[in-house]
């Protein structure tokens, strides 16, 4: 076979590389060339180089006008008044811009501030979709003026067995087949906390979430004649008309309402309070919102609750303080104690002998205090260039007693008597509360167990620490809600008039009602209109036959008898 030119050159370059390495010393790269000359691969042909072609004549300028030639950024021969005219309007343009975005900026830092002036219904309730307030003032004009009932406290303290039984399957008749009369997505996030109107011609009810969103819920209320004659299935539609409010703000988790409470002594106003570090008043007669307290340390708001006088104030919060706050004096009065070493998660006050305050917290303790000793703590002890004191008249001055000045007053002489006594939990101690009567207690804890106390009335009447401070009752009961449900929390029904009982959420999407004894009632549920966990619950305060609850979608429901379906 005759070889091409290009591979005879190819071997003549190979031979010569090899003569080169072998000179240099190089054996290796000798052999692996050697290797490439044995190679059978065949070459691939030169291509031929190409040609660019010339053109036969220079290519002429092409004609542009000066608007496009200046949109482009050829000013070069734009005249000296157009240049003046167009730098103007860049830089009127670059203010333009600059004003728009401090402007938006301005607009973002007031989105994230907690707004602390009145507020009005109407900014309230501004959101995508419009709401009647009109028909929001209608529902609360109606609502007729009630304080809270007292009770006794040797109310159904029975000496005989069988009395205990008769009014335990009496209350049992009454709550064991309440039925979902109605539900409803009153608010847009998470449940946080309830409360029930005491008003009894309806079912009238609150709920706050986790984005500060109050939501207003008249469950039984006729509904619009226009969802009367959707297609939706009566089973599957909104019950009763509700109204939002974006009460506290931002509208964000920092916002969360961590706690409702209706004014006992004023029933058309209501109290939230916020993880916004602030403590809202809602009035229903002047239609408006108004902040009663702040906290400038930026404590988080756990709970909130009042005496049945209505005048003052306890305040528990994140950093274990629990603040007292007189309703009726200035902004210049209000004491905080430190109460716990971790945050408090409740703060109830004695129905019955308002001077003795309860307090559950993170450190697992549940305590007794009473309050009339802790009020007369004398400022003496404090170093008042350490406390928050200005010179505005209208600031609150707190005055912070910490742990260390609470634990030595409680020590000595004087003090004797604030501390009553305490219980340590296995786990975090979520939450404790008196009943009605004043005398029982109700705990739940992160330890799986709800624990039961029964205070006798001798031991309220000295200044000693209770004799004894033990659970009279267990109860295994999963609280185990994890990181998307809220807390459970066991609530007393507030019906003084009724046998002691109480109502918490179970972990199987139902609704459990215990008695004073730890006895199960029984256990609400329907798995056909109900498919997550109820974990915020609460009972009307003078009607028995009547509990409501809500999940972490906002969901809400109303227990009742089903008697009621019919009824307007």
């Amino acid at each position: 076979m005759v070889k091409s030119q290009y591979e005879l050159e190819r071997e003549a370059n190979i031979a010569k590389n090899r003569a080169l390495f072998e000179g240099l010393g190089l054996k290796q790269a000798v052999k692996d060339l050697g290797s490439s000359s044995s190679s059978k691969t065949t070459a691939k042909p030169v291509q031929p180089k190409r040609v660019k072609r010339e053109r036969s004549e220079a290519e002429l300028p092409r004609r542009q006008s000066r608007r496009l030639l200046t949109k482009m950024g050829d000013y070069s021969k734009e005249s000296k008044e157009e240049r003046k005219l167009r730098e103007k309007a860049r830089e009127e343009e670059e203010e333009r811009l600059e004003e728009e975005r401090k402007q938006a900026e301005e607009k973002a830092r007031i989105a994230k501030r907690p707004r602390h002036h009145v507020l009005n219904f109407h900014t309230l309730a501004e959101t995508d979709s419009p709401q009647d307030i009109a028909q929001l003032s209608t529902t609360m004009e109606s609502v007729v003026q009630v304080s809270r009932a007292v009770g006794d406290p040797e109310a159904f303290a029975f000496s005989e067995e069988a009395k205990h039984k008769s009014a335990l399957k009496e209350l049992r008749d009454k709550v064991e087949n309440l039925k979902v009369l109605s539900r409803a997505k009153v608010t847009t996030n998470r449940i946080y906390c309830s409360a029930y109107h005491p008003e009894f011609t309806k079912d009238l009810l609150f709920f706050g979430d986790k984005h500060g969103q109050l939501g207003i819920w008249d469950a039984r209320a006729p509904p619009d004649e226009q969802e009367e004659d959707s297609d939706i299935a009566p089973e599957n539609r909104e019950g009763g008309k509700y109204w939002r409010f974006q009460l506290h703000w931002p509208a964000t988790p920092k916002s969360s309402i961590s706690c409702i409470k209706v004014d006992p002594i004023d029933s058309h106003n209501i109290y939230t309070s916020s993880y916004d570090c602030t403590i809202r008043s809602l009035s229903f007669v002047s239609g408006s919102s108004k902040e009663i307290y702040a906290s400038n340390d930026g404590v988080l708001i756990t709970s909130i609750d009042l005496p049945a006088a209505g005048h003052e104030m306890w305040i528990g919060d994140g950093a274990g303080g629990a603040t007292h706050l007189d309703l009726r004096e200035a902004k210049t009065r209000t004491r905080r104690y430190e109460l716990s070493e971790h945050k408090i998660g409740s703060v109830s006050v004695n129905p019955t002998r308002p001077n003795f305050l309860l307090t559950a917290s993170n450190s697992r303790v549940l305590k007794i205090w009473d309050t009339r000793k802790l009020d007369g703590m004398p400022i003496d002890l404090l170093d008042l260039a350490d406390q928050d004191v200005s010179e505005d008249d209208t600031a609150r001055h707190v005055l912070n007693f910490d742990s260390s000045i609470v634990q030595e007053y409680c020590a000595s002489k004087v003090g004797k008597g604030a501390f009553r006594g305490e219980w340590k939990h296995d786990k975090s101690a979520s939450s404790a509360y008196w009943d009605p009567r004043g005398r029982q207690i109700v705990s739940t804890s992160y330890d799986d167990t709800l624990r039961l106390w029964d205070i006798r009335s001798p031991a309220f009447k000295t200044n000693d620490v209770f004799p004894s401070l033990r659970p009279f009752c267990h109860i295994r009961h999963n609280c185990q809600t994890g990181k998307w449900l809220t807390i459970l929390r066991a609530q007393w029904s507030p019906n003084p008039d009724a046998y002691p009982h109480f109502t918490v959420a179970n972990m199987n999407h139902a609704l459990d009602i215990y008695s004073s004894k730890g006895e199960l009632i029984t256990s609400l549920s329907d798995p056909t209109m109900i498919s997550a966990v109820q974990a915020v619950t609460c009972s009307h305060p003078s009607i028995v036959e009547r509990a409501a609850s809500g999940n972490a979608s906002g969901r809400c429901v109303l227990w009742a008898p089903e008697s009621l379906i019919d009824e307007p």
